[in-house]
């Protein structure tokens, strides 16, 4: 049967192409002249592609009719060390016989024998053949071309000595398997979200090949994008060798699985390329727990099942019919592996709970740096650590801070003392970006409770990103799903050190009903400045009291010095008398020195 494009080839034409899949090409002949002449005269006449498939013993396995730039090529087996045994020869009408990249793309990836193009001119002539065969070069291989305008040449040429002698290289060569990952990326959005897509790559070591751009509002239920643009990411695909293709936008279990089909590689979506960086950066076990129920949400709903083959007999007594099919029974491990997640969250969660109430008993603020992802959270916080942490302790490390998309996912609270002695609990929080997957909010609100639950939030911005108002816009957006969105928030543009004075102020202009402080984590920026606003907006939690302390007690004088914040001291015939601001710890301890 004749694979490919037939629609509108009439069926005579079909029938002679047909009756060559019984013909044989004598062992040893890289073609036979009539049966090739046939199939260009077919390929003028229908101004299409015509592919053959042979394979070492002369036997044609495949043809195939494509369009006028292109026909698909046969499944192969690959090897590692030897060639994969078939050759294509397939015609290029109105075209040059030189082997695309397409051609040499699909020569290298298959390890084909060979692959030859016989170009037609307009008037049905032959023009010329090309004969490529991989070879190892530098331990790569490449591919070497052969052109010839003589049939007869062409189909006496001892290729067989010639697979052997590739095939000799290829036994010699030092298998280094490369395994990474080389991506095509294809939204319908916009460039600029496809840069961020690409960085998203990037950051799960992704290398991106090829960026392709959708336009149009029609969404395709088989394959989200248009049947064409399949074939164009096909052969693009085969052009840049990629082994990957990333979406921007969530695709249906049956959209993945077509694409996949039709495209010959994995396909993935922007949700599974964030679930997998979040799985890779997760370092506690709250995190990884928190990934872990995500990624089950987000596979549950993408299982496909095939029908009742896939049922297994019900067997013992009382069971009635066909047992669960393979899809109820993923359905159902996968709902049980999200209750017990869920059950390890609650806990984890409790255990939190404590510890926020440990900490509001002792009247302590809390102040949670939020943002877009790699906006300087992770470096900012680092910073406060250093230079304000209590105990100056060596113990207390530094999170994860690079220059990548979510560098660091986990919730790090740290006591640091402020101006007056005031310590407040400062809170990293994971970054936000756009389209984060509705399942990995759900996933992580445990965590996010720390936001809902402070006093201040530090929205760091990046001043230098081209994006800053779409970024503020995408973490606005999540706060309030959070229900945090009137809470007293510093918008701290952070990366200032980046940015001219003039643009600086561009940026200023447009966020004036914002409280702004300009900053640089790295630069170690007005971070005094910063955390002063910052201290200034927590909620009144401290009283004022006057306190007469006799001689003999100096110890509770000390006392009140180290743990509250001194207004005045001035030293009297009777005592000390101090005015200072005290939390309802030290009022109650102090009670009766109040005048």
């Amino acid at each position: 049967m004749i694979g490919g494009n037939t629609l509108g080839i009439k069926d005579y034409l079909l029938k002679e192409l047909e009756s060559l899949l019984e013909e044989k090409i004598e062992k040893g002949k890289f073609l036979r002249e009539d049966i090739f002449l046939k199939i260009v005269e077919i390929s003028y006449n229908i101004n299409k592609e015509i592919s053959v498939a042979i394979d070492r013993n002369g036997k044609i396995l495949d043809i195939n009719i494509g369009d006028s730039g292109s026909a698909t090529l046969p499944k192969v087996e690959y090897k590692d060390r030897k060639l994969c045994g078939v050759r294509i020869i397939h015609t290029h009408p109105s075209g040059s016989a030189r082997l695309s990249d397409v051609d040499i793309s699909a020569l290298i990836e298959l390890k084909l024998d060979a692959m030859s193009a016989i170009g037609i001119n307009k008037d049905g002539s032959i023009n010329g053949i090309s004969m490529g065969f991989c070879k190892v070069q530098d331990n790569n291989i490449l591919h070497e071309e052969y052109l010839s305008k003589n049939l007869m040449t062409v189909e006496n040429y001892n290729f067989l000595a010639k697979i052997q002698e590739i095939e000799k290289e290829l036994r010699a060569r030092i298998i280094d398997e490369d395994y990474k990952e080389y991506a095509i990326l294809v939204g319908r959005e916009s460039q600029e979200s496809l840069e961020e897509l690409k960085e998203l790559a990037s950051a799960c070591d992704i290398e991106t090949v090829h960026i392709m751009l959708q336009k149009g509002s029609k969404i395709d239920k088989s394959f989200y994008i248009g049947s064409g643009k399949v074939v164009e990411l096909a052969r693009a695909k085969q052009i840049r060798a990629a082994n990957l293709i990333i979406f921007d936008e969530e695709l249906s279990g049956i959209q993945i699985r077509n694409l996949e089909d039709n495209i010959g590689c994995r396909v993935i979506d922007r949700t599974s390329l964030i679930l997998e960086i979040f799985a890779r950066r997760a370092r506690t076990k709250e995190a990884k727990i928190q990934v872990k129920l995500a990624e089950l949400k987000y596979r549950g709903t993408r299982l496909i099942g095939f029908g009742t083959e896939l049922s297994r007999i019900g067997g013992g007594l009382g069971n009635r019919g066909l047992g669960e099919t393979k899809l109820e029974l993923d359905r159902r491990k996968i709902k049980d592996e999200i209750s017990n997640l869920r059950d390890e969250l609650e806990k984890i969660k409790k255990i939190r709970g404590t510890q926020r109430e440990r900490r509001e008993k002792s009247n302590m603020g809390k102040i949670s740096l939020v943002g877009y992802t790699n906006v300087g959270k992770s470096t900012l916080r680092n910073l406060i650590v250093k230079n304000y942490c209590k105990d100056n302790s060596p113990k207390t490390e530094d999170v994860f801070a690079e220059n990548m998309l979510f560098a660091t996912l986990d919730t790090t609270v740290r006591v640091v003392e402020l101006k007056d002695k005031k310590e407040v609990a400062v809170i990293d929080t994971v970054g936000f970006i756009r389209k984060l997957p509705h399942d990995l909010v759900e996933a992580f609100k445990s965590t996010l409770e720390e936001v809902i639950f402070s006093d201040v939030l530090i929205h760091v911005v990046d001043a230098s990103s081209e994006n800053l108002f779409k970024e503020i816009s995408v973490v606005e957006g999540v706060l309030k799903e959070l229900g945090c969105e009137n809470k007293p928030t510093i918008l701290a543009l952070n990366k200032t050190d980046k940015i001219s004075e003039e643009k600086l102020e561009e940026v200023k202009e447009q966020l004036l009903n914002y409280e702004i402080v300009e900053i640089s984590a790295r630069e170690n920026i007005n971070i005094d400045l910063l955390l002063d606003k910052a201290v200034d907006k927590l909620p009144e939690q401290l009283k004022k009291a006057e306190y007469l302390i006799p001689y003999s007690d100096t110890a509770m004088s000390a006392y009140i010095h180290s743990n509250s914040s001194v207004l005045s001291e001035e030293y009297l015939g009777e005592g000390i008398k101090l005015v200072a601001m005290v939390d309802d710890k030290v009022y109650n301890k102090c009670k009766k020195y109040m005048k």
